[in-house]
């Protein structure tokens, strides 16, 4: 197996994993990448539903939009637990083997929860990408703080479950994983609950050997986008019904940044970047 592996995983609702995913996977495409598309979340289904969105907006502008191989996967209905654990890593692994025949790279969107389709796509992870909102509430996801030092007492229950995911990464193939934990919702001005995060983060990320990478501020724009299944990689192209603003173009130097800390090549400066520089 060649194919890159790229897993957006939380057991957080609301932290932007779909659209990072979406943006991760159109940012892929448009440099050329062969990319492969899955969604774990099939019950909930919000990048299924982003594809079906991206190709009936396609079909009606005209718009030539770039798509991935994309597949989508259910839990098993076998009700005898242990055999529905075991069936449910054999298709996962199934399914990326037959993915990555043809593609570079492949970009896997986790539910929202713990279970064994979750943990069975964890563990093929190259890079694991978790989004987070930039608070409190949210960092309770990967660690629980002493309020007064911002001490790392305890680690959550999703943090355990990454390092066991790890362990087997190392078990099955001798790879490991690639840790990175997004923050979503940057507040724009400095304030003391920002820099008691930024404390708090560095002291889990020292823990837990996960990089930190900056995500998306809070843009209505990625809620519109969702409904006609672009990104803000697709609204330069002839044919969008999407105006850029200055607002819009900071937020595309955010997905930019990101690609760039997944290690995506950098991409050639858009000439609207390059003139709001």
């Amino acid at each position: 197996m060649n194919a890159t592996v790229i897993v957006l995983g939380n057991e957080k609702g609301g932290t932007g994993k779909s659209t990072t995913a979406m943006h991760i996977i159109v940012g892929l495409l448009r440099e050329g990448y062969a990319v492969g598309a899955v969604d774990l979340d099939a019950r909930q289904g919000t990048l299924t539903r982003y594809f079906d969105n991206r190709v009936a907006y396609g079909e009606k502008s005209g718009m030539d939009l770039p798509h991935p191989v994309y597949r989508s996967l259910k839990r098993s209905d076998l009700r005898d637990r242990v055999l529905a654990t075991e069936d449910e890593q054999q298709q996962v692994a199934r399914l990326i083997g037959d993915v990555s025949r043809t593609c570079d790279v492949i970009v896997i969107d986790t539910p929202g929860s713990d279970n064994p389709l979750s943990r069975a796509g964890h563990s093929f992870a190259d890079i694991l990408v978790t989004p987070m909102n930039d608070s409190f509430v949210d960092l309770d996801l990967l660690g629980h703080i002493e309020p007064e030092s911002n001490k790392v007492l305890a680690l959550s229950s999703y943090s355990e479950m990454v390092w066991e995911q790890k362990k087997s990464r190392a078990l099955r193939d001798g790879g490991s994983i690639d840790w990175i934990v997004m923050r979503n919702r940057l507040a724009a001005l400095e304030s003391r609950n920002k820099r008691n995060m930024d404390v708090a983060l560095e002291a889990l990320a020292a823990r837990l050997g996960f990089r930190l990478a900056h995500g998306f501020s809070e843009r209505v724009i990625f809620r519109e986008l969702f409904l006609k299944g672009l990104t803000l990689l697709d609204i330069r192209e002839q044919g969008s019904e999407v105006e850029l603003t200055m607002s819009h173009i900071a937020a595309l130097q955010e997905v930019r940044n990101l690609l760039h800390a997944l290690g995506v090549p950098e991409v050639v400066a858009a000439p609207e970047i390059a003139a709001s520089g």
